[in-house]
């Protein structure tokens, strides 16, 4: 029986003290994997359209081309009218012998849509590359807009473009539009200048930090200075994939399926930009608050079996069933004791006759005939038999009946051996065989006599080194208290001794291994060693080969010495001083143990992949998770430190402040960029972010130069609106000095740009691609 996870999990969220051990007993934060972003079927708005028709030559199309999402709109509007992804799918359904297409969050529409999902641009770039891709787009946009002109589209269109755009990406642009939609003029503008103007700049540093790139864009008096602007190559995409990374190189076996759009929207959820990245990183596996406050669960879809607990009726019946069971064992063991005993008695009474009969022969020939029928030696055999079995009659009865079992004294056991006391010239020849026999058992006897007596001794003695160890802890405790340290400390060492030499051992082509097997090579040798023909003795490799090391199961064959002491386990030996010292030592705690310092659940590993908790490798569900920890902040780091994901370029700070003091010399344009750092582009929604710049910026900038760093209202949608703005309430001569008409196009070539203070100038001082 199985059950499958729901879509979402919730659970209650609470911060109580962690307790002392590190782990918490409060419900850790999981929320499910989030699913591909299909927003079903959106409705056309032909409404925008229809009011545009007052007066076409003023209401324009405003598009935000980029590469995350494409914005589009009229220019009368105050947001956006569609937010579009630039993806398209298509393929042939051969059910209705028809090719379909999918465009923006539709391809997302189910798994067939999802594996024919082709992008407009280029990846990690803002330059489109797939022009049949990127007029499919805008046939969607189009139609959803509401444009009805048999084919053509009649309203100006204002678009955005990266810095340092491509000449031939927008000579194919030109081309679209002008020539497949008949747009009667384009205009074309940086997006991140749009934003900087809807936000009332006028001289600044434009942060433009977007879905695939950093740019910076010196302005000063509404004139971007772009000769002197900087790119670094990070941005959202490279994020995603930088997460990605992370996430399956910290679980190379996970099962789920992780997609980038779900990365994506990890670091819009979960992502933080920190304040003090160095020393938040130190401590951030830490047991104290890290399920609370930094370790997010992810859980995928699982399978996983389901135990049925069976009912307190049942664990009744079935412990029931045992108890009868070890009832019948019981009994049945208790049977055959009883069969034994009685075939014993019936062995000894036979034996008892036997030797009634041998001392009453008439004759000797007639004794040995009584002992050779028995096979026995002779009469001493006899009564040995019959003295065992008395012996082990009398310790059953005492078995069953619970009694102790007597034992025998030391002069009850030496009066077993009465041929001892009797001279050699009095015995036959089979008496002289019993005496040694007896003498040897005597030996054995007095041999277990002495053992017992040491070990008397032995406990004597141990009793005797607690009792001053316990006078010497009451009296003397800081001396007793070192001495248990010391005694750690060298028990510590012995263990790690132990671990080098094994795995030392373990190397069969070490030195040391190899030293060894020469040495049982030459203690097995028959003859001489070789000689060299320069001189020495020849040095084999005995030992480098595999097939060498099975002369070790010769060697492993042979039986240790009875007489070689076993060696103390200093595994037992250090836990023993560790319990004394945790019970008697304030400075010394449970996690000061070795068991609790080799506790995988207690490790940083063990946070990192797991958290707080103790993790089960049985279940599915916990197989299923992934743990974002350190994750959350090493990611959004990397446009400061771009070394954490490989990238070689300097940080943000270090770009801003090359430009600002390599590229203007003059301090009051210096003042004037750094008196408004402006913040815009998606990448920049981090809460901490304008704090941490405006920070590191006072840290690396003289103290003499004002810094100020302020968001863009909407760092997403301002470019939008920002064009939008531009186009409905600037100057229309403005606009005329920027747009390019079809008659222009036409006269000019499709590569013709007009230069204005919100788009690329065309210069090969700089080109961003």
């Amino acid at each position: 029986m199985t059950i499958t996870s729901i879509s979402r999990i919730t659970t209650e969220r609470r911060l109580p003290t962690p307790p002392e051990n590190g782990q918490s007993d409060s419900q850790p934060r999981i929320y499910a994997a989030p699913d591909f972003p299909f927003r079903g079927w959106q409705p056309p708005q032909p409404d925008g359209y229809r009011q545009s028709a007052a007066n076409p030559s003023e209401n324009a199309i405003v598009i935000d081309n980029g590469a995350s999402t494409i914005k589009a709109g009229f220019s009368f509007d105050k947001n956006p009218r569609f937010l579009i992804p630039p993806l398209v799918a298509k393929y042939k359904d051969r059910k209705f012998n028809k090719y379909c297409m999918f465009v923006g969050h539709d391809a997302y529409a189910d798994a067939t849509t999802r594996g024919q999902i082709r992008t407009a641009f280029e990846q990690n770039t803002s330059i489109p590359t797939n022009w049949d891709i990127m007029e499919n787009i805008y046939d969607y946009i189009f139609l959803k807009l509401g444009v009805n002109n048999e084919g053509s589209v009649d309203r100006p269109l204002v678009l955005t473009e990266p810095v340092g755009n491509l000449g031939h990406s927008r000579r194919m642009m030109n081309e679209m539009l002008f020539e497949c939609y008949g747009v009667p003029s384009v205009t074309y503008g940086i997006d991140s200048l749009f934003s900087f103007r809807q936000n009332k700049g006028t001289s600044g540093l434009v942060v433009s930090s977007s879905h695939t790139s950093t740019h910076i864009i010196p302005v000063l008096d509404r004139n971007p200075q772009m000769q002197s602007c900087a790119r670094l190559n990070w941005g959202g995409s490279q994020a995603q994939e930088f997460l990605f990374k992370l996430i399956r190189l910290k679980y190379p076996n996970f099962t789920g399926k992780m997609t980038t759009e779900q990365m994506e929207s990890y670091i819009k959820q979960y992502c933080y930009l920190s304040n003090d990245y160095s020393s938040e990183l130190s401590t951030y596996l830490d047991w104290s608050g890290l399920e609370e406050e930094r370790d997010i669960i992810i859980q995928y879809p699982f399978t996983e079996q389901v135990v049925v607990e069976k009912s307190a009726e049942e664990l009744a019946r079935i412990a029931e069933r045992k108890k009868e069971s070890g009832r019948r064992l019981q009994e049945q063991a208790a049977k055959m004791r009883l069969e034994k005993l009685i075939r014993k008695e019936q062995q000894l009474e036979y034996y008892q006759q036997l030797h009634e009969s041998f001392v009453n022969a008439p004759t000797k020939k007639e004794q040995r005939r009584i002992l050779d029928d028995e096979e026995l030696k002779d009469e001493a055999a006899l009564e040995r038999i019959i003295r065992d079995l008395d012996k082990s009659i009398k310790k059953s009865r005492n078995k069953d009946l619970g009694g102790a079992e007597e034992e025998e004294t030391l002069e009850e056991q030496l009066n077993k051996f009465p041929l001892l006391d009797v001279p050699d010239d009095q015995l036959d020849e089979d008496g002289i065989k019993e005496k040694r026999h007896q003498r040897l058992m005597k030996s054995g006897v007095e041999a277990r006599i002495r053992a017992k007596a040491e070990k008397e001794r032995e406990r004597a003695r141990i009793a005797e080194e607690e009792r001053q160890d316990i006078e010497m802890r009451e009296n003397k405790f800081d001396q007793w208290l070192a001495g248990r340290r010391e005694q750690r400390e060298s028990l510590l060492a012995r263990i790690k001794e132990q671990a080098r030499l094994k795995a030392d051992s373990g190397n069969r082509k070490g030195i040391a291994s190899q030293m060894r097997m020469k040495t049982l090579a030459n203690l097995a040798a028959d003859g001489p060693k070789r000689k060299r023909r320069g001189g020495g003795e020849y040095d084999d490799d005995f030992g480098a080969n595999d097939e060498d090391w099975g002369v070790y199961r010769t060697v492993a064959t042979e039986p240790a010495s009875d007489d070689e002491e076993p060696e103390e386990d200093p595994l037992a030996a250090l836990k023993a001083v560790e319990s004394e010292l945790l019970q008697f030592d304030p400075d010394f705690q449970e996690k000061d143990t070795l068991e609790a310092q080799n506790d995988w659940t207690k490790s940083v590993l063990h946070a990192f992949l797991r958290g707080a908790r103790p993790a089960d490798p049985e279940s599915q569900r916990e197989a299923n998770q992934i743990h974002l920890n350190v994750e959350r902040i090493r990611v959004p780091e990397v446009v400061f430190q771009p070394g954490i994901a490989g990238v070689d370029q300097a940080g943000l700070v270090e770009i801003i402040e090359g430009i600002v003091t390599g590229r203007f010399s003059d301090p009051t344009q210096q003042q004037a960029l750094l008196r408004d750092v402006f913040l815009t582009g998606g990448n920049t929604m981090f809460t901490s972010f304008e704090d941490r710049l405006k920070r590191e910026l006072i840290a690396s900038l003289p103290d003499t130069l004002t810094i100020g760093v302020r968001k863009a209202k909407d760092p997403i949608l301002d470019a939008w609106k920002g064009a939008a703005g531009w186009w409905s309430t600037g100057d229309k001569a403005e606009r005329e000095a920027a747009t390019v008409t079809r008659s222009e196009y036409a006269e000019k070539g499709s590569e013709y740009i007009k230069e204005h203070d919100l788009g690329n100038f065309v210069s090969p001082a700089y080109s961003f691609g």
